[in-house]
């Protein structure tokens, strides 16, 4: 399928650095983690989904089987370097609540104190937003969890003003667009003084949302976003008349109030090209879920591929702000 979109040549993409294969439990699909520094390490919390195949994608549009909906828990994961991961012998959160049928694509926050701040989305009474502290990953306190229809929570890595800061994307009613909103908390428990931030994108005709939590810079919030645009031939995947391709864009928030908008790229920063991001589960998706900033100045961002593998690319930086500031959407033309 031809893209009229193409990744910036400053970004350098390396690949899957997760897929079922490497998972030592039941394993279909290992995408959308959440990524960060921990411990003079890094952490991963991936979403991993079991109890299906391709070939069950094939029994079900022969009218022979209907199993196509998957099982879900979150996979946990460790790495010297951000590439070579060790992946746990047992997964680390499923959460077995009455009326929750599955947890899914977490991020993960470190606060300056130390705090781990885990968002994930619920499914159970509607798609929710979950918001979980750990100090280990291997006890989970659950604060929150916000009322349907709600999804893609991820939180900044400091207090603002004394409050904790999320971004998040609740679903309008009959609308295919659902615009980025902003809310803050004083516990993580109770949420509120909410303001919308993104409603559009230039490269998106369909939904939008946050991606992986925001980095700080002298510049603003350097935030992952990601955008969908509905295309018009079908992409190679497990889900067929799958036309949604997925892309991964860049804007910067101001320090103080992040919920004003300094600049927002007009085009994607990562699209959707290589053969593990066009064929899969569902093909033509790219989706941010962690940003690493180094001390050389490469930020490291994690993305799902096709819905089926975790990637990392990695970027300068000052380049991913200029990029922001050079195809300003929002400045005059």
């Amino acid at each position: 399928m031809q893209n009229k979109f193409q990744t910036p040549d400053f970004v350098h993409k390396r690949g899957p650095v997760l897929s079922p294969d490497m998972v030592p439990y039941e394993s279909a699909l290992t995408f959308n983690a959440g990524i960060a520094r921990w411990n003079d390490s890094y952490v991963m919390l991936f979403r991993n989904d079991y109890g299906f195949c391709a070939k069950d994608f094939d029994d079900f549009y022969a009218g022979i089987s209907d199993n196509t909906v998957p099982s879900t828990n979150m996979g946990l994961a460790f790495s010297r370097d951000g590439v070579k991961w060790e992946i746990m012998p047992e997964p680390a959160f499923a959460m077995k609540q009455k009326g929750i049928s599955r947890v899914y694509d977490p991020r993960i926050t470190i606060m300056e104190d130390g705090e781990i701040i885990i968002c994930f989305a619920v499914e159970g009474c509607g798609t929710r937003g979950g918001i979980a502290v750990t100090r280990d990953f291997k006890s989970f306190d659950v604060k929150s969890i916000s009322v349907p229809d709600n999804r893609n929570m991820v939180v900044f890595p400091e207090k603002i003003n004394g409050e904790y800061v999320r971004l998040e994307r609740p679903f309008l009613t009959n609308s295919k667009y659902h615009p980025v909103w902003l809310s803050r908390s004083p516990d993580l428990v109770y949420w509120g003084k909410s303001e919308r931030v993104l409603g559009r994108l230039p490269y998106a005709n369909s939904k939008l949302g946050p991606g992986a939590p925001p980095v700080k810079t002298p510049h603003g919030w350097l935030t992952l976003i990601h955008g969908v645009s509905e295309m018009e031939e079908n992409y190679c995947a497990w889900e067929r008349n799958w036309n949604r391709c997925y892309y991964a864009g860049v804007m910067l928030l101001d320090l103080e109030d992040p919920a004003k908008i300094l600049a927002l790229a007009d085009r994607p920063l990562l699209v959707p090209e290589e053969k593990y991001e066009l064929e899969g589960f569902r093909g033509g998706v790219i989706f941010p879920g962690g940003a690493v900033a180094e001390s050389d100045g490469t930020l490291k961002i994690y993305y799902g591929a096709a819905d089926t593998v975790e990637c990392l690319a990695e970027a300068k930086i000052d380049d991913l702000v200029e990029f922001c500031f050079a195809n300003n959407a929002l400045a005059e033309k």
